[in-house]
């Protein structure tokens, strides 16, 4: 079969468009049969050990349809349940919850919960459906309902369409995508294994740095009589943000009082974003205000101060703050404390370093721990205590901060690209071979 010879039709479908003459096209009813998973009744029927068969829920399911049970359903509660068991290369489909449309593929015999979808293939071949799927993921979220939580049902996903050659075609064509993702998905890992472990080896970097110096083994140390510093220089001193900052609380706004342009504002979810958190300023994070707010002088932050979240949805995020590095007007906006600087601009540098450490977020997380809402408030943070090397080393800290870290960061960023355009290729791969407008031969792909 030839590049040349092979003749198209109109699917009718039109976010597929055209595909080859002899390829069907069908409804997921006529080529899977759907059945819904469960959830025992009584708990002692769900176990951690591998005690029974796998129960696989929506968090089992990885982005390459990879399934990792961590619990199993026993013999005791399959006898009072009336749950199917799902055999090899049948097809999980998550079809409620903030992950509808994500699939998994099943290489044993388990149950799954009822957020969860089994299709049973017939007459197709259950990898080509499976990677079809994955292709018409973004469809599937478009037809899930959303009242509380986007909803596939059954009766929906029974009537999707479906396209698809020749069995013996559809068999080649996911062998393909087999070899070609296992390659894609090796290479994925190897770079986010990187990311990792120069993000790790980052934050022990900074860690180090800011509380033992530069020149560790050069140095005598003392105790410092605070749990989460331990020992420091014998030469430098502890003392409190409040002696070095005056506080003050960003703008009472929402987002209806955000514009395309004007002046620039940094709020809550912001300084909580993933790329933004413990770092600098960056301007692709701002949002906008108008002129109007320029009155409100309490709320302007300058270059060297901070800018921190008032709560955060969990512990971790207690104490997430951004470091304004920058000489331009600008302003914090709702639910932020701001941290106006007396001190020098070299030593917020230092402390914008300190501030990203778990050790000195230890003290605030201790603070805020055991309440529902974890919120940090002007106290808490003023009562903070820091170290406070002698101003040339403070100097010198953060300038070799400052270049390890950015190479730190390109390296991380040219992975990230990397990614990106892996994950892009994947995706056009798949479209490609799963609507024939990749040329299959008998003895190959041309």
């Amino acid at each position: 079969m030839s590049k040349q010879n092979i003749e198209f039709k109109d699917s009718g479908i039109p976010w597929i468009g055209e595909i080859p003459k002899h390829w069907e096209i069908s409804k997921i009813k006529y080529v899977a049969k759907l059945k819904t998973g469960g959830t025992p009744n009584n708990s002692f029927g769900i176990n951690v050990e591998n005690n029974g068969y796998p129960w696989i829920t929506p968090a089992n399911i990885d982005e390459n349809f990879n399934i990792k049970a961590d619990k199993f359903i026993t013999e005791e509660s399959l006898k009072i349940s009336n749950f199917s068991l799902f055999y090899s290369h049948t097809i999980l489909l998550i079809g409620i919850g903030a992950t509808v449309g994500k699939i998994g593929y099943l290489l044993e015999k388990s149950y799954c919960n009822q957020q969860i979808t089994a299709l049973i293939p017939f007459n197709i071949n259950s990898k080509f459906l499976l990677y079809y799927l994955h292709f018409i993921k973004h469809k599937i979220i478009l037809e899930a309902s959303t009242n509380t939580l986007p909803i596939i049902n059954n009766k929906i996903l029974n009537n999707i369409s479906v396209i698809y050659p020749p069995l013996n075609e559809q068999k080649k064509i996911a062998e393909f995508l087999d070899k070609k993702c296992e390659i894609i998905d090796k290479r994925l890992n190897n770079l986010e294994r990187k990311i990792k472990s120069l993000k790790e080896y980052k934050k022990s970097l900074i860690s180090e740095c800011v509380t033992k110096g530069l020149n560790p083994k050069n140095m005598e140390f003392k105790d410092s009589g605070i749990s989460w510093i331990g020992q420091i220089p014998k030469h430098w001193e502890i003392s409190k943000i409040k002696y070095y900052f005056n506080f003050s609380s960003g703008l009472n706004i929402t987002k209806e009082n955000l514009i395309e342009s004007g002046i620039p504002v940094i709020s809550y979810g912001q300084i909580h974003s993933k790329e933004n958190t413990g770092t600098f300023i960056k301007d692709s994070f701002f949002r906008f205000i108008s002129q109007d707010y320029l009155k409100n002088k309490k709320s302007l932050v300058n270059k060297g101060n901070f800018i921190f979240a008032d709560t955060s949805e969990d512990l971790d995020g207690a104490g997430n703050s951004v470091f304004v590095d920058l000489d331009l007007t600008m302003f914090a906006g709702y639910h932020t404390i701001i941290l106006k600087n007396k001190c020098n601009f070299e030593f917020s540098k230092f402390l914008s370093y300190l501030f990203q450490t778990d050790l000195w977020r230890s003290q605030i997380r201790l603070a805020v721990s055991g309440v529902k809402v974890f919120s940090i408030t002007k106290k808490i943070l003023a009562n903070c205590e820091i170290l406070v090397p002698p101003l040339n080393e403070q100097k010198k800290i953060a300038e070799f901060l400052d270049k390890k870290c950015e190479k730190i960061d390109r390296l991380n960023e040219n992975y990230t690209k990397q990614i990106t355009t892996l994950k892009e290729y994947k995706k056009s791969l798949i479209y490609e071979c799963v609507t024939g407008k990749k040329r299959f031969k008998f003895d190959g792909i041309v």
